[in-house]
């Protein structure tokens, strides 16, 4: 009996699960397009098995504390619903240009922030695979965005609520567009509480 009850809380959600959920998937995703798009040395990485995929994290000490410092400050505007995109940023080092923008718009239901004992309907299982999807798509990017032939840096943007305080750690930004750009919209996915859809923008070859 008692692991049939365990059972059915996999089959639903609340506001603390997707916001955990949400935070996992950008902190592998970012990871992911670090390593596929060449930002850090691929000696750098190590891999791990996560949403039944051959995953690649970062070992290297000073992206993990950063990452995890963006992530945590991520997952509390989550759990308020006051984020609505994560962007992550490639620019070139030497011209300044911004050449890719991993765009993650992020929709909150918002009855379920101010009531965030609710549960919705959707099992684990559906949002893995849905997960799933966009990783297989990220790392299939290589196919068909242009070679980095840069050095490169990458920023993280994220696009709160006009009412949020935002830590002195974190600095206003531009937007960084990228002139004469082409656009690839990836798959998305929903918990229920939280929605994530994804695009990626890389500057197209001047003609």
């Amino acid at each position: 009996k008692m692991s049939r009850t365990a059972q059915a809380t996999k089959n639903t959600i609340t506001l603390k699960g997707s916001t955990e959920i949400v935070t996992e998937f950008f902190g592998y995703s970012i990871n992911s397009i670090l390593y596929q798009r060449g930002i850090y040395p691929p000696e750098s990485f190590s891999r791990v098995n996560k949403y039944g995929l051959q995953m690649l994290v970062t070992s290297d000490l000073g992206l993990q504390k950063y990452l995890q410092q963006v992530l945590s400050q991520l997952s509390e505007w989550l759990y308020a619903g006051s984020v609505q995109k994560l962007v992550l940023v490639i620019t070139s080092l030497e011209t300044q240009q911004v050449l890719e923008r991993w765009n993650f718009d992020i929709e909150t239901d918002k009855e379920s922030v101010h009531n965030p004992d609710k549960e919705f309907d959707k099992s684990e299982k559906d949002i893995m695979s849905e997960i799933q999807a966009i990783i297989r798509q990220i790392t299939a990017s290589v196919t068909f965005l242009p070679l980095l032939q840069d050095a490169c840096t990458f920023d993280l943007l994220v696009y709160t609520d006009s009412h949020v305080d935002v830590p002195i750690t974190w600095e206003e930004s531009d937007p960084k567009y990228i002139n004469n750009q082409q656009e690839v919209r990836l798959r998305s996915f929903s918990t229920k509480v939280h929605k994530v859809d994804a695009m990626v923008s890389y500057k197209a070859d001047d003609l």
